[in-house]
């Protein structure tokens, strides 16, 4: 259910969803693969366009990863008001629970550049966090 705190003041929600893919993993070799969807969904009255993004991605050992670079995916999405762009990506982690968290650069269509935040969401292999 969407709650008016997540709609930024542009209205640039970002949803997230994360799965373990157990089978890209080595839990011996401590090698932990996970995706994530981002669904980012255009509420405000003008379009914007994803421009590059800055992840922080921090594992149970406080390791501090950051990545920054141009769109998602390949792809610089122009959002019309109303529209979402949904795309899956992933992560390695060396231990079995960690969080993400970051933002989107966009420009509007007056050329006027914002961020937009990415909440922390948690990777964690199941049944380790309760």
């Amino acid at each position: 259910m969407l709650r008016m705190e997540d709609i930024n003041q542009h209205g640039v929600v970002i949803q997230t969803q994360v799965n373990y893919l157990p089978d890209q993993s080595d839990e011996s070799g401590n090698r932990f693969v996970f995706s994530y969807t981002i669904t980012i969904t255009n509420l405000g009255q003008s379009s914007a366009k994803l421009i590059s993004r800055h992840w922080i991605i921090t594992d149970a050992n406080n390791h501090v990863q950051e990545v920054r670079g141009q769109g998602v995916v390949g792809e610089q999405p122009l959002l019309k008001p109303n529209q979402s762009f949904e795309y899956t990506s992933g992560t390695v982690l060396t231990t079995q629970v960690g969080t993400m968290r970051g933002s989107y650069q966009m420009q509007a269509d007056d050329g006027k550049q914002f961020d937009v935040e990415i909440p922390q969401f948690v990777l964690s292999v199941p049944r380790v966090l309760h």
